[in-house]
């Protein structure tokens, strides 16, 4: 089967002096209606269906491997909130979660998702949200994977759905009180959030309160409620600067104190107590962030915050919570996470440590200020997520929840953690697991990266990947820059002006491995999603001929049109990450490194791209022009097949089945390559 040839249509796209000229411009279609587009995106589904038909089809059977590992039923971490236990519990034959809460060992369904998803296509809520007296839920539901939510309510009293309905929402909701609820709202074009509103129950929404609103298109608001249940935060944020805002509970309809005014590269965080507030801040060059101590009247005179831990270029202060005597907190220190418990009465430190060479571990789920017992999580590539809790006054710790994984044995599995030196110097970490016994230096290696936002990519479980490292694969998670991993330097070495360093991590990660004999150098695989779409699109059009395959989901591969147009969804937000274009320099050096502005004739490997029409992060389109322009520029030979989700959103389609399916394809796609 011929591949799909969409027509050519150039457009002629110029700034700075500079002209480019785009002939699938015209694949763009914000309606998602334009039958054109619609059936060229139906052949690319029949031209990629084909070639996994084709010989060795592994898809089935991938897949009944991961259904085999799921138990008959998975109960979540049970949440204490307002008196009652929330959770959920999913069986092995169902898409979506039931919720239930408990009581006294009394428990009572609440929610079913797999009712309110019955003959839809796509469904997903935001979570649910218990009022304070407990009587109702709110939930965002979102049916088409745009992340345009609109918020429901349920009456626990009666079991049914209140009349009550918000739209435009973002799924991001907190109780004022039992009547009244603070949401945000996105703008319909740039779908940022930039208004709080307060609903009171029972009436309608056009009769809602603005609260709060965002005139600057660079910034995004999230809401929450404190532990303490005293205040309503209201974070408005960009890449490298935030302001947070607070309404006291108690006085629901004054207006919103200022906490400390914005200022360039300037981010902080905060959490109440009864007695002072704590942030973390980077600012006076504070880069790794310090903690801070203050008093409501030293809002807004930073220069009265007394700083409690110290700033250390050497040490990432990553998030933090409080209890009464203790803040634990988040820190990072050669790339690897520790949690630190700092007595605030006499400020001696004690950290929670960890075995494996390579791991993840995080603060968890605590709701309550006032609890006597802090729940923090650990995990490795060899161990899947476990959740402990610790005794605030005994300080013993036991285990309380872990997810289970059926016919699943770490002993059979080695990690590591390598550094590998890049062209510039720097050691880039990467982690690895494999099954004990193989021969390292003629197994098919996969290597995953992201390096964007600051975003740390643990070395946590991938159940998904199982299937894979059981038939001699190694998986490998490269640590790049761009990421946060090696703390904040570690991010601003790898954005805007210095994005090349993540490309060439991952380039250079790659050929290390191999040079210590880890990895077939005729079978090496590469993986990135959104931004690490960016990065697979980057990787290939520096080395072509370096990976055999490649996959890239919801790959961000026009950096320099998207960021160009300010009418794409979220895109003024990411100025502070990209560059934005208005500026020569910027727009040079975008144009320097966008994947479809850089596609060469060259011998590409075999690459596997997947999107789905109505994902609000990275839009359609971009893939769907990359694909056809990769494909009549590769002198290869090599297929290059587009998966397009016709419903779905940025995670693909909704749904655990669903999920595994396509992690199914994915594996599928690089085994059939691995044998070739």
């Amino acid at each position: 089967m011929l591949p799909p040839i969409p027509k050519k249509k150039p457009k002629i796209l110029k700034a700075h002096g500079d002209q480019r000229s785009d002939d699938y411009y015209w694949l763009r279609d914000d309606s998602r209606t334009n039958k054109e587009i619609i059936e060229y995106l139906e052949e690319e589904n029949k031209y990629s269906e084909n070639w996994f038909a084709e010989g060795k089809d592994y898809r089935n059977e991938i897949y009944g491997e991961l259904l085999k590992s799921i138990p008959k039923e998975e109960t979540s971490l049970k949440i204490k909130k307002n008196d009652f236990y929330y959770f959920s519990k999913i069986k092995s034959d169902e898409q979506y979660p039931v919720y239930f809460r408990e009581k006294a060992s009394s428990v009572e369904e609440i929610l079913n998702i797999n009712e309110l998803s019955k003959d839809l296509d796509f469904y997903q809520i935001s979570g649910i949200s218990p009022s304070p007296n407990n009587e109702i839920i709110a939930f965002g539901e979102d049916i088409n994977g745009r992340r345009e939510y609109t918020i429901k309510f349920k009456n626990l009293q009666n079991d049914a759905i209140i009349i009550d309905e918000l739209k435009n929402a973002s799924g991001n909701i907190s109780w004022g009180n039992n009547e009244n609820i603070f949401y945000t709202v996105k703008d319909p074009e740039t779908l940022i959030s930039n208004k709080v509103y307060r609903h009171k129950l029972g009436e309608s929404q056009d009769k809602d309160v603005l609260v709060f609103e965002e005139k600057d298109a660079e910034f995004n608001i999230s809401i929450s409620k404190s532990r303490t249940d005293k205040y309503l935060y209201i974070n408005s944020s960009k890449t490298e600067s935030n302001e947070i805002w607070l309404i006291e509970l108690s006085r629901i309809f004054d207006q919103p104190k200022c906490v400390l005014s914005r200022s360039d590269k300037h981010l902080y965080y905060v959490e109440d107590t009864p007695d002072a507030f704590y942030a973390l801040s980077n600012k006076d060059e504070c880069i790794n962030f310090s903690l801070l101590e203050f008093k409501e009247m030293d809002f807004g005179n930073y220069s009265n915050w007394k700083t409690i831990l110290d700033h250390d270029h050497k040490v990432l202060l990553e998030d933090f919570i409080c209890f009464p005597n203790f803040i634990f907190i988040d820190i990072r220190e050669d790339g690897l996470p520790k949690i630190l418990k700092l007595n605030i009465n006499d400020f001696s430190k004690e950290f929670i440590e960890f075995p494996d060479p390579a791991y993840s571990c995080y603060i968890s789920s605590n709701p309550d200020y006032e609890a006597k017992e802090f729940l923090y999580g650990y995990t490795s590539l060899r161990k899947p997520s476990t959740v402990f809790s610790l005794n605030l006054e005994t300080n013993k710790k036991k285990e309380v929840w872990h997810s289970e994984v059926i016919n699943f044995d770490e002993n059979l599995y080695q990690t590591d953690r390598i550094k590998i030196k890049a062209r510039d110097g720097t050691k880039v970490p990467n982690s690895l697991i494999y099954k004990k016994g193989i021969d390292l230096k003629t197994a098919p290696i996969l290597v995953y990266g992201y390096g964007s936002y600051g975003s740390i990519i643990d070395a946590s479980f991938r159940k998904t990947m199982i299937p894979l490292i059981d038939r001699g694969f190694i998986f490998c998670i490269s640590h790049i820059r761009g990421g946060s991993e090696m703390g904040r330097q570690w991010y601003e070495d790898g954005k805007m002006l210095k994005k090349k360093n993540t490309f060439f991590d991952f380039i250079d990660s790659t050929k290390g491995l191999l040079l210590k004999n880890i990895g077939d150098e005729k079978n090496v695989f590469a993986f990135g999603g959104s931004a690490g779409g960016l990065l697979m699109g980057a990787i290939i059009n520096y080395e072509p001929e370096l990976y055999k395959g490649i996959i890239s989901a919801v790959p961000f591969v026009d950096v320099l049109t998207t960021m160009s147009d300010e009418s794409i969804p979220l895109t003024t937000f990411e100025y502070k990450e990209w560059g934005n274009p208005k500026f020569k320099e910027e727009y040079d050096y975008i144009k320097s490194y966008s994947p479809y502005d850089n596609i060469e004739n060259k011998n590409y490997p075999t690459v596997f791209v997947t999107s789905s029409l109505f994902d609000s992060q990275v839009q359609y389109f971009e893939p769907a022009k990359y694909v056809p322009k990769l494909r009549e520029n590769s002198i290869s030979g090599n297929p290059i097949l587009l998966k397009m989700n016709l419903i779905g959103g940025h995670a693909g389609k909704s749904g655990r089945l669903n999920a595994l399916e396509e992690s199914a394809q994915d594996n599928a796609f690089l085994l059939k390559l691995s044998e070739t």
